[in-house]
């Protein structure tokens, strides 16, 4: 029974009664602590989904330039030999937006550590205001859109998801579906409280098959729709019933 008050003098509570594994997840050891039916839902749903990123081959990291610490590689102008760094600011709308005459937009450098390989990914920030609607607020990063680069970066207060294989557009399309629908929202608010996005607790979230996720991002793809509704409805039409065989 989790029991819990919106006021600070416990006028106003409410009981839910939730099965303990769902409260204490086995497979990974949080605690999730749903506070009404919705919330026990979300739960329920996502939990029995069969994969998680890290056993597709995927992974969420934090972005790797913290730009207080490399200003001196740091160019406001795009420069011979220099490369895109994304910022949060860059993700608008479920896409990135790359230039936005931001300082320190790109970067200089030789040094393989600050640099990643230009491929498909899906860009997520990392910190978001209490006041926002939605904690996961994703941007999908086409490589071919940036073509003329082999390397970009990172800052830091941005977290992104690869795969040890390149991912297709589908794939990336699909994930989207996921992290910028409503339930996956609530799911994260549940595990996490905070206005930070772990990447730690993202990557043992449950998901559907990868041919479930090219499967919806195919679909969103070609719908040309990336609002939090649309991916509702296209999420809704697939997650329901999946199974390890799936």
């Amino acid at each position: 029974m989790i029991t819990s008050s919106l006021s600070s003098d416990f006028s106003n509570i409410t009981k839910l009664e939730v099965p303990y594994n769902i409260v204490v997840m086995p497979s990974n050891g949080y605690v999730y602590l749903p506070t009404n039916e919705k919330e026990k839902d979300s739960l329920l749903i996502i939990n029995r989904l069969p994969k998680t990123l890290p056993a597709l081959g995927l992974k969420m990291k934090t972005g790797i330039i913290v730009d207080f610490r490399t200003r001196n590689v740091l160019r406001n102008k795009k420069e011979s030999l220099s490369y895109p760094l994304f910022y949060s600011q860059h993700i608008q709308g479920g896409k990135v937006i790359f230039p936005i005459g931001k300082n320190g937009e790109y970067i200089k450098t030789d040094k393989k550590g600050y640099l990643q390989k230009n491929k498909n990914y899906l860009f997520v920030k990392r910190f978001t205001s209490k006041e926002e609607n939605r904690r996961l607020q994703c941007g999908i990063y086409l490589s071919n859109e940036y073509s003329e680069y082999e390397y970009i970066s990172t800052q830091n207060k941005i977290n992104f998801i690869e795969g040890v294989q390149l991912l297709s557009e589908e794939a990336i399309y699909g994930l989207f579906v996921l992290f910028n629908s409503s339930i996956y929202d609530m799911y994260y608010r549940i595990l996490n409280g905070s206005t930070q996005v772990n990447s730690t607790e993202v990557n043992v979230i449950p998901i559907p098959t990868m041919n479930v996720i090219e499967t919806m991002g195919k679909e969103l793809k070609l719908s040309n729709d990336l609002s939090e509704s649309n991916c509702n409805n296209i999420l809704n039409k697939y997650i329901n019933g999946q199974t390890e065989n799936d």
